[in-house]
């Protein structure tokens, strides 16, 4: 399945899409790295996740960005189908969350008026220009996320071991995402009721197996 590309216009400077993306690449935790010789970021593990990958450029005023998954046989993932739908879902809408950041609109930057106060003026007596506040990546949904999806996973782990499986998985995704928000506390959380779901469930689900064999 081909890779996820995004043309986005947005028209804005470049040190304005330089810092959103750095921002972004940083709090989910991407790396410098390649996918078959190809520069790319990436981040996610083998085990749980998988290994999501990412490239992006900024040319004459168009944000190329292109996004995909890494198979269970090693091929390039899309990220739309069923196949890994538990792992695209978070990585897609943390994209288009990206993409929402992106396009927002920047502040006017005004100058400090001449006060004569020291500390006031920058080089050559010329007045200070205010900072921009802008909007950036907010993970701390994706945290809430993970403890809800945790904790059911937990609960849920002594009736269905597989579903609590699926329920851990789409936790711990997120949690590895909300790991960099104000709610780390939180995500920490959701990912070790998710972990301990998992080892439960794979526990209870192979007793059960065997259980079955020695009954027949």
């Amino acid at each position: 399945m081909a890779r996820y590309v995004k043309d986005l216009v947005l028209n804005k400077p470049e040190d304005f899409v330089t810092f959103i993306m750095n921002d972004y690449l940083q709090k989910n935790q991407f790396v410098v790295s390649e996918w078959k010789g190809e520069p790319a970021y990436r981040t996610g593990d083998a085990l749980i996740e998988g290994y999501k990958y990412l490239k992006w450029s900024y040319e004459n005023g168009t944000l190329h960005l292109e996004a995909w998954m890494k198979s269970t046989f090693g091929k390039e993932m899309g990220l739309d189908g069923f196949v890994g739908a538990l792992q695209k879902k978070p990585y897609r809408e943390g994209i288009e969350q990206l993409f929402h950041v992106l396009e927002q609109a920047i502040p006017e930057v005004g100058m400090n008026e001449m006060t004569g106060q020291q500390g006031m003026n920058g080089a050559n007596g010329q007045p200070k220009s205010q900072p921009v506040p802008v909007k950036t990546v907010d993970n701390s949904g994706a945290a809430t996320m993970a403890l809800v999806f945790g904790i059911l996973a937990f609960g849920i782990s002594f009736l269905s071991p597989l579903l609590s499986i699926i329920l851990a998985i789409l936790g711990y995704s997120r949690a590895r995402i909300g790991m960099q928000s104000a709610l780390k506390g939180r995500a920490k959380a959701g990912r070790n009721f998710c972990i301990v779901a998992i080892v439960l469930s794979i526990i209870l689900w192979v007793t059960n197996l065997v259980l079955t064999i020695m009954v027949r």
